[in-house]
């Protein structure tokens, strides 16, 4: 394995997701292709790590390179909704450099000893209730306040506003949710780092 892993057809799928959150930025005042160049973005996270496995094409470049395009993705949105948006991107950044600096590409699957709370979300790699609202809350929130700060939720879904509400309630707990998990993994981390105690000892 090299430099080849660059063109496994995963992390082609990355660079194209890479392409579409780009031309989605430069279509943010144009709801209908914003909505759709991000949701496709979105759609493909699942198609990479689909095709990892079913090709035998899982790498660690692959699993950094998922992360980095969801972040980009993620920070893109959050900019455009608030000023303070990169506070958003910021604190997603930094858990992604604490859990793939002490962690590796194997980082969902390293939270056995962790707190029940924390093993819960990430059990088997977020496909449970409480995992699925996590990653709802963290994914859907930003894209869900894009549609209602556009008129999109009341117009193109016809949702009545108490729906609205109800799931901006409901995503934003699990992107709260998500917040807790990841001020426990920059805290677990800066207690690796002040520490001569292996990581692998300390989850």
């Amino acid at each position: 394995m090299g430099l080849e892993v660059l063109l496994y057809w995963p992390n082609i799928t990355g660079y194209f997701r890479i392409g579409l959150v780009l031309a989605a930025w430069a279509a943010c005042d144009t709801p209908a292709v914003f909505v759709s160049l991000y949701s496709v973005s979105i759609a493909l996270d699942g198609v990479d790590g689909w095709l990892a496995r079913r090709l035998d094409q899982s790498s660690r470049f692959g699993a950094w390179l998922d992360v980095v395009v969801d972040n980009l993705g993620r920070g893109m949105l959050w900019s455009l909704l608030f000023e303070w948006g990169w506070l958003v991107s910021a604190l997603e950044w930094c858990v992604f450099v604490c859990n793939h600096n002490a962690r590796g590409d194997h980082w969902k699957n390293s939270f056995t000893s962790s707190p029940r709370f924390i093993q819960a979300v990430m059990a088997n790699g977020f496909r449970t209730p409480l995992g699925t609202w996590v990653v709802s809350g963290l994914h859907c929130l930003p894209l869900w306040l894009y549609g209602y700060r556009w008129g999109l939720l009341s117009h193109w879904l016809c949702l009545p506003l108490w729906i609205q509400a109800l799931g901006t309630l409901l995503l934003a707990a699990g992107r709260l949710l998500a917040l807790s998990v990841e001020i426990w993994c920059i805290w677990t981390h800066i207690e690796y780092l002040t520490s001569d105690k292996p990581e692998d000892q300390k989850h």
